[in-house]
């Protein structure tokens, strides 16, 4: 079978897989496409780990458009959205966005993919032992730039949509807890339409990139992953308001850390 169509079905599994957990628990998809994706194109294609992790990151970003956009018109219309947080946050993660997507396309694949890695395996932490409490510091314009700049940066070299990230940031600056989860599914988008972009520019009629590709974003990944996550994800969210995720949750993040070894070894 041609490799780009089982690229395309595994991305299905992947998908189906991703949109479950994001349903559940919250989390960005791109701590699962990453490395999976990364793992079947070495495998599949005639590509070396150093090129394919730029392509892992851009693909992932470039599904988090399509299901962003769906998590954002869903906090809108619970009112979850704060015109002044969404708009201040959003310049710093645009900006963020940008920059990070070009660092992540201008440095080697191997530092890329243990950048990566490492950043998994804090979040990893961040899930098993991190408490959402607000301090006594109140928000200000400029720390909602600055939370929202480093989020797009970190988020952009890992493929995420940077909720991880974001709403303790957010919560600690003394954000409603559902403002702040409204906030970050608004910016998810931002970052994933100007990470997407920059990705783009880029990697275009960059060489040894393969077929199917738009830059660094390679579209039959792109394509198998949103067919199957855009449904599991409602799904995920049923099943997530029965079932207690804690668990799941302690599971998973031990699992991101055994991944997250495992990629510093080697993903060949």
């Amino acid at each position: 079978m041609d490799p780009t169509i089982i690229i395309f079905l595994s991305c299905m599994a992947i998908g189906t897989v991703v949109g479950l957990l994001a349903g559940m628990l919250g989390i960005g998809g791109g701590l699962i496409i990453v490395p999976a994706l990364s793992y079947l194109m070495v495998h599949l294609l005639p590509l070396s780990a150093d090129t394919v992790m730029p392509i892992a990151v851009a693909t992932s970003l470039s599904t988090i458009i399509f299901t962003g956009a769906s998590s954002a018109r869903a906090h809108y219309k619970l009112g979850n959205l704060k015109k002044e947080l969404v708009v201040v946050t959003g310049l710093g993660i645009t900006a963020g966005a940008i920059v990070g997507a070009q660092i992540a396309s201008h440095i080697s694949g191997h530092l890329l993919k243990n950048i990566f890695a490492t950043l998994v395996i804090l979040i990893a932490a961040q899930m098993l032992f991190g408490k959402r409490e607000a301090s006594r510091f109140a928000y200000t314009r400029p720390i909602l730039v600055a939370a929202g700049s480093i989020t797009g940066v970190i988020s952009a070299l890992m493929g995420i949509g940077g909720g991880a990230l974001l709403v303790p940031m957010l919560i600690w600056f003394q954000v409603n807890m559902r403002h702040a989860i409204g906030c970050a599914a608004i910016s998810g988008l931002f970052i994933a339409i100007f990470g997407t972009a920059s990705f783009v520019i880029a990697g275009w009629n960059r060489a040894g990139l393969p077929d199917w590709s738009i830059g660094y974003v390679y579209l039959p990944a792109t394509f198998g992953i949103v067919a199957t996550s855009m449904f599991t994800a409602n799904l995920g969210a049923k099943l997530g308001q029965k079932t207690n995720t804690r668990i799941l949750k302690m599971i998973l993040a031990i699992l991101l850390v055994i991944v997250s070894i495992r990629m510093i070894s080697g993903i060949e």
